[in-house]
């Protein structure tokens, strides 16, 4: 017969005593168990103890998570939480470095548990911790020369237990003080300083950033992206990791007359190569976190086109519509510009009708029209010309090609460039967050400045060669942009 679903049995160990094997009713509160554990032992005052498992998580039982316990499970007897947590603001602000070092040894770990964390940050020890970053590392300033690995692992588990205490979300960001967020971020600014204090502070200025608007100021002002660059030269992947992860958190909580000005930066050819070179290119394989920061980074570069994708065109607009009219004379090399006053009003406007429709427009009067549907809006105009400018042989030829076929087989460029600006909004989710969750990053948007345009530049070309394949009438126009862009299978 099968024990009630309510009792399992456990292993319990207590240091230097056999360990016990027990069966467990999670029906009776968690402090009479405790106490039947303490009895068996003949310990006295089981309000002292409690229970965690013995794996490497250590955390202790709660009646919150004790359903979580299995058949099998070994658990161990320990202090309490509260117990343990005085215990170690006790210890950690021994005047024995060797003490205060285990101390802070013991509570980095300790601080990984909820149950834990919340006594120790109840006896203020967040504040405890700050302090001695802000004020111990000048105590012992005078020690490090000679103390160097002591006082290295001090400050590692220091800001460990720091980070562990916070990713709890108990406590706000908003309460650290100028001189904390100064110390974290010399840390990272300095040329040589201990890889796990390094990894932990920039962890430290990303949740600070991606936490409270105020630390984003305070932050941007301690950090550039030239500091951080060293970091994505070395061969730490992870260091490499978290770099960009705080690159990518300035990014996101800049305002908007920053963005653009991060934005020039993060396009520098410096950063991308270096990025190709020390991170996308090196050799090994780059992990999931790594992937995802990437992938953030990709999303946040390419977000700043949203602006010009919702912008409509102003068919009243003149600089807006000088920008057809230069697409008109790089494809026709017209020798009379827009403004010269040659020729009847009318002979001109047919020439132009004329040349709109073999452009591929779908108002061949007024093809500013085509540019008020958003998406994709202007950014579709930009694409446009940015490919009649950078790559102005395969754009006369695609224009030209197309003008000389008949009307049915004409692959209207004008038409497909604005379908096509709009599918690769899509694909690449411009405008929208980045997922938490995804790694899908693609090596070739790091290696250009003008990423975004080349792979417009790239499609269009493809597309025109598969609507020359097919053989294609306009009634396969959105065949062809299926085949050309999901069905070839783009990002």
């Amino acid at each position: 017969m099968p024990p009630p679903a309510d009792i399992v049995k456990v292993a319990i160990e207590w240091p230097g005593a056999y360990p016990k094997l027990m069966e467990i009713d999670q029906k009776k509160p968690l402090s009479a168990i405790i106490k039947e554990v303490c009895d068996g032992w003949s310990l006295p005052n089981h309000e002292y103890f409690a229970l965690q498992h013995a794996d490497s998580s250590n955390f202790y039982i709660t009646e919150k998570n004790r359903n979580e316990i299995k058949n099998g499970t070994i658990l161990r007897l320990t202090k309490s939480p509260a117990q343990n947590a005085q215990q170690l603001h006790e210890r950690i602000q021994s005047s024995s470095m060797d003490a205060k070092l285990e101390a802070l040894k013991d509570l980095a770990s300790l601080s990984r548990d909820v149950t834990f964390a919340q006594e120790f940050i109840n006896l203020d020890g967040i504040s405890l911790l700050t302090q001695m970053v802000e004020s111990g590392t000048e105590r012992y300033q005078k020690l490090q020369k000679i103390m160097k690995p002591c006082f290295g692992d001090m400050l590692s588990f220091t800001l460990t237990a720091f980070v562990e205490l916070m990713d709890h979300g108990i406590v706000s960001w908003d309460t650290f003080s100028v001189a904390f967020i100064k110390k974290i971020a010399s840390f990272v600014n300095k040329s040589a300083i201990d890889i796990s204090i390094l990894q932990r502070s920039l962890a430290i200025l990303e949740s600070m950033v991606l936490n409270s608007h105020d630390l984003y100021q305070k932050v941007a002002q301690e950090i550039t992206i030239g500091q951080l660059i060293p970091h994505l030269q070395g061969s730490d992947q992870e260091i490499q990791t978290y770099t960009i992860a705080v690159i990518n958190a300035l990014f996101l909580k800049a305002p908007d007359d920053r963005r653009q000005e991060m934005a020039n930066i993060l396009a520098q050819k410096q950063l991308r190569s270096i990025i190709l070179t020390h991170v996308i290119r090196a050799q090994r394989a780059i992990n999931n976190e790594m992937a995802h920061q990437l992938y953030v980074l990709q999303v946040l570069t390419f977000n700043l086109l949203e602006d010009r994708m919702m912008t409509k065109m102003d068919p009243q607009d003149q600089a807006q519509r000088d920008i057809i009219f230069e697409l008109r004379r790089i494809a026709f090399d017209a020798e009379s510009e827009p403004n010269n006053s040659s020729g009847s009003m009318e002979k001109r406007k047919s020439m132009y009708t004329r040349d709109y429709k073999k452009l591929g427009f779908i108002n061949h009067v007024n093809p500013a029209m085509d540019f008020t549907q958003t998406p994709p809006g202007m950014l579709a105009l930009d694409n446009m010309l940015y490919f009649a400018k950078h790559h102005q042989d395969a754009y006369i030829r695609i224009v030209l090609e197309n003008s000389s076929r008949e009307d049915k087989h004409e692959c209207p460029f004008g038409r497909s460039s604005i379908e096509l600006t709009k599918m690769l909004c899509e694909i690449l989710k411009v405008g929208e967050l980045p997922s938490e969750t995804c790694n899908d990053f693609h090596p070739m948007f790091f290696t250009h400045d003008r990423s975004f345009e080349e792979f417009f530049c790239i499609c269009i070309q493809l597309l025109n060669k598969t609507w020359k394949e097919m053989r294609a009438t306009s009634e396969d126009f959105n065949k062809v942009m299926w085949i050309s862009g999901r069905g070839r299978g783009f990002p």
